[in-house]
């Protein structure tokens, strides 16, 4: 009776643990949705599922996963082409994307989460709400509407090197 005991709490224990761990689980194929960059950018029912870009897929956080969530790198804004092309459209949340209004894009953070943006080179800073999904242009780690790179001072340079910290939902 002893040893069934130990036995059972020898495999449950390991298993109860892993599901308290913050690793993101595995996801299945069947998970995934391949779909086009407009749509990724566009459709509110995708946001917070599993989605592929490119060929690339990303697994959006859950709330729990985003709670303590920090990161540096760098940021970008929607340029002119792009402020042409989607001021007006919805974002992946569901709203209209409108470049006077600081606002934001991620590819795993909740959509929608509030994140205060600092620009380490000048200490300025911003909170957003993140309702887009993006950038997916090389190393960058955020896109943010023209408002706020003009509130962070680098509207005019196009990137800069920025921490980001996830402050709500």
């Amino acid at each position: 009776m002893i040893r069934t005991v130990i036995l059972a709490g020898c495999i449950l224990l390991p298993l109860a643990l892993s599901s308290c761990s913050s690793i993101r689980k595995p996801f299945s194929k069947r998970d995934v949705r391949g779909i086009s960059p407009e749509e990724a950018y566009r459709l509110g029912k995708l946001k917070n599922t599993p989605y592929v870009i490119n060929g690339k897929v990303y697994v959006p956080m859950n709330y729990e996963e985003a709670v303590a969530y920090e990161e540096i790198g760098t940021a970008s804004w929607y340029g002119q082409e792009t402020l042409d092309q989607h001021n007006g459209q919805t974002t992946a949340y569901g709203e209209t994307f409108d470049p006077s209004i600081p606002s934001a894009a991620h590819k795993y953070l909740p959509l929608p989460s509030l994140v205060k943006v600092t620009n380490l080179k000048t200490q300025a800073s911003i909170i957003v709400r993140v309702n887009d999904r993006g950038p997916f242009v090389d190393d960058r780690v955020i896109d943010l509407s023209a408002e706020a790179a003009k509130q962070l001072g680098f509207y005019g340079k196009g990137t800069a090197t920025v921490k980001i910290e996830v402050i709500s939902r």
